[in-house]
């Protein structure tokens, strides 16, 4: 920004006439337009246009051709959603079908869309679906739609949670999660699929699910049937800020929740979407982005139309701002940040229709190298919850997460969080798959859940109710002295619940202490042919982020050792994986970090897959898990990842 700045005074004080690199003029006056972009070789983009602006469409026809020829200067754009009704505001005919000839005249594919909530006052409200009035209106809404649209999608409002006299009435004795589910699926087939193609056959209807996925069944969203009852799924990967917002999602589920909604429904899983809001930097708007397509996602959805053409500010960008990120916001506002109109010059901040066009076509060559995501499987059933989210923490330490419905019997290797409780078979599965030589790696939290449904027929552990505060770190693979793995840095101590084992029944390979005093943070026992992890959470899951980078790249050693690539890093850096030797890297952090990566078998070679460099490692074996059967040497290469940026490999 300072070299842009500088040439900003040469301009006023100097008088220069150059144009910055990028700069356009058009000689009948207003803002040069660039040339439109080229096509996404790797996925399809899609931009919602909600119904008020559907309205300002059909009667701003100036405005329509303005802003459309804006976005597309700067994004690629393969198909819109006209939407037809939001908070109790339905689109005119009319104005439908004005807008979407405009689009099919534009080359562009057109589907309908339908955010079926109330009235919005900021906390969202959904219709009461026992209120014969409401469910006659929702009806009326799906025959309109498929009137003008074979396509249509549900914007993430397709919930219940009203509580009204007649819902109270309704529901009896049964929970409101059993009443909801049951609720929704036949308003589903009913009110929505059915009545749609009574008036239109040949449509098909797709349900976005949102990104609060443990908190589904609650609401009523069916993850189990409503794929079976629509014509397909698309996926919420809208993560925002992690601090600021309410849900305070962390960034790797704008990856992980595409990949957990393709084990849901193989094949069926549309695209991701992402929208604007609630980020501090732009940088994350960006990363969102970047990691639905690293999900190998097949269409991102823009949301939405309007929000695209608001100016993208750089926000808190800190200690990267000067550095040559994988945005680089430099570079994108020197190229925008002055056009040409009759009145002359002025400064014009890139928009987000400029920052999506960057940041996809930036990760658009290095996902056609990628193959298919693979991951350490993690088991969450259906309408379950507990340790809600745990699974975008261990994915933010860089442990390749991939979650999936149904219990895969056979894993080499299988996470189990405090979610898996909900399956009534849950402590037999772990045996099943303990005793065919597979690991398995179950959480404090759920330990402390099934201790009354049998557990210590697995292993005689307890987790205690009380909290001890770590402030050092130790390793070791068995008996004897530990190995010094650092203290908590930047903080006095995290807090975890003591889990007590017997000695030498189960072993603490890492462990902390509490001013002295033991703390188990993964046991390891042996049972049948597999071994058996125990793995401390802290109350507060932020405070995995507080432990020393020794002590991650510990944990993960054992949890990784037979996966194709791991990683000795910080935290909130992650590791995408892909089966075809390939892998990402990417930071999170607000500072340059070095990553040392380690692929499986000695004398391999890293190919950076951007600029084709080649890379040349050392062979390497941890040296507690040499002691561990099944151990294989690795090679070993130290990369350097800038802030808010990823590098992607392939291993030769």
């Amino acid at each position: 920004m300072r070299s842009l700045l500088r040439w900003l005074g040469c301009v006023l004080v100097m008088g220069c006439v150059a144009l910055p690199s990028g700069a356009q003029t058009e000689a009948s006056g207003g803002l040069a337009i660039p040339a439109p972009t080229a096509e996404h070789q790797n996925f399809k983009v899609a931009v919602y246009i909600p119904v008020n602006v559907v309205e300002r469409m059909y009667s701003d026809h100036a405005w329509l051709e303005s802003s459309w020829k804006e976005i597309t200067s700067h994004v690629k754009v393969d198909k819109v959603y006209i939407e037809t009704y939001r908070s109790r505001n339905i689109a005119s005919s009319a104005a439908i079908d004005g807008v979407k000839q405009f689009f099919k005249s534009q080359g562009v594919e057109v589907a309908g869309g339908i955010a079926y909530s109330d009235r919005d006052n900021g906390q969202f409200k959904s219709f009461c679906y026992t209120n014969p009035a409401d469910r006659a209106y929702v009806k009326s809404v799906a025959e309109l739609t498929a009137r003008h649209f074979n396509h249509i999608i549900l914007d993430d409002f397709f919930f219940n949670n009203t509580k009204t006299p007649s819902d109270i009435a309704a529901k009896g004795n049964q929970s409101w999660s059993q009443f909801r589910l049951k609720l929704m699926d036949e308003v589903s087939r009913d009110l929505v699929v059915g009545a749609a193609k009574s008036v239109n056959p040949k449509v098909q209807i797709v349900i976005k699910f949102p990104n609060w996925y443990p908190d589904f069944h609650a609401n009523g969203y069916d993850l189990k049937n409503e794929p079976h009852i629509f014509s397909g799924i698309y996926t919420g990967t809208e993560t925002r800020d992690p601090v600021i917002t309410d849900q305070n999602l962390q960034q790797y589920e704008s990856y992980e929740i595409i990949r957990y909604f393709d084990n849901v429904a193989p094949g069926e899983n549309g695209g991701g979407w992402v929208d604007t809001f609630s980020i501090r930097y732009v940088d994350r708007y960006a990363e969102e982005l970047w990691d639905t397509m690293l999900a190998k996602a097949p269409q991102i959805m823009l949301f939405e139309y309007t929000a695209l053409l608001r100016p993208a500010m750089p926000g808190d960008r800190g200690e990267w701002a000067n550095l040559p990120t994988s945005f680089n916001y430099e570079k994108l506002y020197g190229r925008e940040m002055f056009r040409m109109s009759k009145f002359g010059f002025h400064i014009h901040y890139p928009t987000f229709a400029a920052v999506a066009g960057d940041a996809l076509a930036e990760i658009d060559p290095l996902v056609g190298k990628l193959g298919t995501p693979m991951g350490i499987d993690l088991y969450r059933p259906y309408y379950s919850t507990g340790e809600k989210f745990l699974e975008e923490y261990l994915g933010m330490m860089g442990i390749p997460i991939n979650m999936v419905p149904e219990f895969p019997k056979g894993a080499k290797m299988l996470i189990l969080t405090k979610s898996a409780a909900a399956d009534p078979n849950i402590v037999q599965e772990i045996k099943g798959n303990l005793m065919a030589g597979g690991d398995v790696v179950v959480t404090s939290g759920l330990v402390k859940a099934l201790e009354p449904r049998g557990f210590g027929s697995i292993c005689e552990l307890h987790v205690a109710d009380r909290q001890l505060r770590i402030d050092k770190y130790w390793s070791a693979f068995g008996a004897g002295n530990g190995t010094a793995m650092g203290s908590t840095p930047g903080k006095d101590e995290v807090m975890v619940p003591a889990v007590v084992y017997e000695t030498n029944d189960a072993w603490p390979v890492v462990r902390g202490t509490a001013n002295g005093y033991g703390a188990p943070l993964l046991l390891m026992d042996h049972y049948g042919h597999g071994n058996l992890f125990v793995l401390t959470i802290p109350d507060n899951f932020n405070d995995l982020y507080d432990l020393p980078q020794p002590v991650l790249t510990s944990i993960k050693s054992y949890i990784m050792r037979s996966f194709p690539v791991t990683m000795d890093a910080p935290s909130q850096v992650s590791l995408f994986a892909y089966n075809n030797g390939t892998f990402v890297v990417e930071s999170y952090r607000n500072k340059p970090v070095t990553v040392t990566v380690s692929v499986l078998g000695e004398g391999k070679k890293l190919e950076n897959l951007v600029t084709g460099v080649q890379l040349t490692g050392e062979t390497i074996q941890h040296p507690m898990l040499a002691q561990m059967p099944g151990a294989s040497a690795r090679t070993s290469f130290t990369v350097t990842v800038l802030p808010h940026s990823y590098v992607g490999f392939r291993a030769e």
